[in-house]
Parts: C-alpha cells; structure tokens; sequence
C-alpha cells in the first residue's frame, strides 16, 4: 500500500501529501534489462531451517491475530504475542487479511496447521467480506474493527488495500480448490469490485480511495510504486475493467543511484515488493519501447537500496553488507516512510527487517545473510513469536515493540516465493491475470518460468 496508508495505530491520521510530491522524470527511463533466471536459488540445509522457522512464525501472527468469525486480522501486535494498546487492539486491516489467506495456503502446504483448518479460515474470511462486511461497490475501508468490520479511524475507502485483500482472495481460490465455498465466494469478491467507478471521472487513472464525507480523494495511482497489482487487477476484471491503456497512464520515473539505473517511486523499498509478493513477473517484459522487466527492476532496486544503505555508514556505521534496510515501518519517533535512494525521512540507523527480507525473492545472495545476521546476532532481543520486530537500531539498542501485519506478511510471501514459487503459481493460475498482463502490454520472453 502507499506510504500514506501504511500507518497503523502509531499513526492513524493519513498523510495523503507523500505520493503527490514525488518527482516523476519525463524522460523514458533507461532500465538495466536481464531475463528473469532460468532456476531459483539453491538454498542450503541451514538456509531453509532459518526460513522455515522465520515464515513458519511469520503466519502466526495471522493464524493468532485474526478473529475466528470474521477472519479480519489486526493491523498489529506485540513481537511476543501480548496485547498491544488498547486503542489499537481491536484495529483491522484489509491488506493484513489479504496476506493472511496467502498465509493459509503457506500453511496447509508446509502442514503447520492442517489443511481443513486452514480452508475453514479460508471460508469463513471470505463469507464475512462477500457477505456482511460493509463496502461501498465492492471496495473496503482500510482500517476495520476486528469483532464487527465497521470502519476504524475514519479511514478511506482504500484501492490499494482492497486490491491486496482481493489478491488474497484470488490466491486461496486457487490453492483450496476442493471447496466449492472457497472458489466461489474469491470469484464472487473480485467480481464485485467496481474498478470503474475508482477511475472517478478520469479517462485512465485510478484514484487512491474514497470517503463518504467528502468523496474521492484528490491523489491518484499516477506513478510508479505498488499499484501494478491494482491496476492489473482492474484491466483483468471479467466484470468492471478499466481501459488497457491505463497501464501505460501512470508514469515511470528513472532513479539513478551509482551504477544502479531503474524504474522508481516513492522511496520505501516496499513499493518494488507488494505487487511481486502475488504476480510473478519473471519471464514477462513490456512490448513497447522501453521493454521493462518488471522482476529485474526490483532485482535492481533491492542492490540499489543495499548500495544506497552502504553509502551512510559513515554517518551510520551499523550498515554494512550483511546490515541494512529501510523500508516504511515504526520508529523511535512514530511511524514514517523512510528509504532510498534518494534518501526520505528521518532516517537514523535503524534496521528494518522486512526490506531485506521482503526482498528476499528478488535477491538472495544479498539478503538472505541480511536476515541470518539479524538472527544470529541479536536473537530474542529482536525476534520472538512472530518473527522480527517491525525495526531496531544495530547500535544503540532500540527495539519496537511490535510487528505490522503488512511487514509480516510480505516477509512471509517474499520467503515462500524464493523456496517454492507456490504463491506465483497459484495466483498467476487465476486466468484473468495473465490475461490483464497481456492486455496491458506485456509479453513473455525468454528465460521465462
């Protein structure tokens, strides 16, 4: 989700101003081009034990976080499991939730819970939003009440949310196909979605969200950053797309950092994360002039972020090749959307362990160690029930208290897309993708998976 929308109960107010302020070249970017590789990783024996015990924890948090008769899971929690602020206990987020049905198929595949329990939370999640959970045509408010689905924080209409929520919806249609229920009510979901009416007047451009005391807001998916997936998902819908043309809309702007040249946005690392975390990109590449490869250019970005966190260990001499990553997440100061290149934020040497683990997809060799450091160095100081903490600083000791569901979540799809591949695979066998992608302008090439 945006920048602005990413804030959990540390900060509720949402700051629209981020994505709208940031420069946008007008130049064709000039993208570093590879095919995607032809083999995942090979992982050693001590590798995947560290990446099953961290996702394994990581799907806790939504198998324990979620309401047992909503499905709805919170937006945070304590690292160890303990109750978090009262005004924030009993907060839900859409994109939690959609990560957390991804999570279900993680689960049931690799037996950490049995596989009817998991399709039963499946099911009950899915029946909750296709048939009591308030929406406005198909759309949900991004912060929810856990026990009831009534909007929290007077929150907006979210398009990036609940196209994440709907990712997931897709993604356990796929995986839990013995149940009738569970296709049906994931069909029916993404069915529902009005993408049209989110054009809200504009030709191509998708606006960020709506508000039932003022309307649409202002800010439009005008530029590079997670919408990929949002807008994919729109020009797929069998029901209400949007014009093909509307991939080609928003514009790309070039970020230059040393040697590093790609395809960029607001400077958080998640946004080269989210929309990959679901459709998988390798192997595809844009047919028009510039021939974008979606995967490499956030292979370029994650090695242009590491490079980016090496050039301030002088100012911060914590960050070294098997330390760093910032990406939008709690601080010793609230919540902020700090990264880079270029820098942003109050950045102060602080880690935060879902960039380079929400990376680990794109990656490995530079941050699987990343995430073995981390673990081996600072044990339970930093990690408990549900993985690492939402961030820490290496050297003076600080450590948030809590976990986000989005950094948990992507840190656990991230991991199971470099092990197995088996969330690519059963999103991209939703038919309507492959085919948005088409339509969109895309084509596949060589080294294709």
């Amino acid at each position: 989700m945006s920048a602005f929308c990413r804030a959990g109960a540390s900060a509720p107010a949402v700051v629209i101003a981020f994505l709208t302020t940031v420069a946008c070249a007008s130049s064709p970017p000039a993208v570093a081009q590879a095919p995607a590789p032809a083999q995942r990783p090979t992982l050693t024996a001590a590798d995947d034990a560290l990446l099953e015990d961290l996702s394994k924890r990581s799907f806790m948090f939504f198998w324990e976080q979620a309401d047992p008769v909503t499905g709805i899971v919170r937006d945070r929690s304590r690292t160890d499991g303990s109750p978090v602020p009262t005004n924030a206990r009993d907060v839900g987020s859409i994109a939690s939730v959609g990560f957390g049905l991804s999570g279900l198929c993680i689960a049931a595949a690799r037996g950490w819970v049995p596989r009817p329990a998991a399709v039963d939370r499946a099911r009950t999640t899915l029946r909750f939003f296709a048939e009591r959970m308030a929406h406005e045509r198909g759309w949900f408010f991004h912060f929810v009440n856990l026990r009831t689905g009534a909007r929290e924080w007077q929150s907006e209409l979210s398009s990036i949310d609940s196209a994440l929520l709907v990712a997931g919806a897709l993604t356990v249609r796929q995986c839990f196909t013995e149940d009738a229920d569970v296709r049906r009510l994931g069909e029916a979901l993404f069915r529902r979605v009005d993408f049209a009416w989110m054009l809200a007047g504009d030709p191509h451009l998708l606006a960020m969200g709506w508000k039932p005391e003022s309307g649409f807001l202002q800010s439009r998916w005008d530029h590079y950053c997670e919408l990929m997936i949002l807008y994919l998902l729109a020009i797929g819908s069998p029901t209400h797309p949007i014009p093909p043309e509307s991939w080609r809309a928003w514009r790309r702007p070039t970020v230059t950092f040393e040697t590093f040249s790609y395809v960029g946005g607001p400077p958080p690392l998640f946004v080269h994360q989210y929309a990959h975390a679901w459709v998988d990109f390798r192997g595809w590449r844009e047919r028009d002039a510039p021939a974008i490869d979606w995967f490499e250019n956030s292979v370029v970005a994650t090695r242009a972020h590491r490079a980016f966190c090496l050039s301030l260990a002088k100012e911060f001499p914590t960050y070294t090749g098997t330390m760093w990553g910032i990406t939008a997440s709690d601080s010793r100061k609230g919540y902020v959307a700090w990264g880079g290149p270029p820098r942003e934020g109050p950045i102060d040497g602080s880690v935060v362990p879902s960039a380079a683990a929400g990376s680990l997809m794109f990656a490995p060799d530079i941050t699987l160690p990343v995430v073995r450091e981390m673990r081996e160095r600072f044990g339970a100081r930093i990690y408990g029930r549900y993985g690492f903490a939402d961030a820490f600083h290496p050297g003076d000791g600080w450590v948030n208290p809590d976990v986000i569901g989005i950094d948990v979540g992507i840190t656990l799809l991230s991991a199971e897309n470099l092990r197995t591949g088996r969330v690519w695979q059963w999103f991209m066998q939703n038919a309507e993708i492959p085919a948005a992608m088409e339509r969109a302008g895309m084509r596949r090439g060589s080294g294709g998976h």
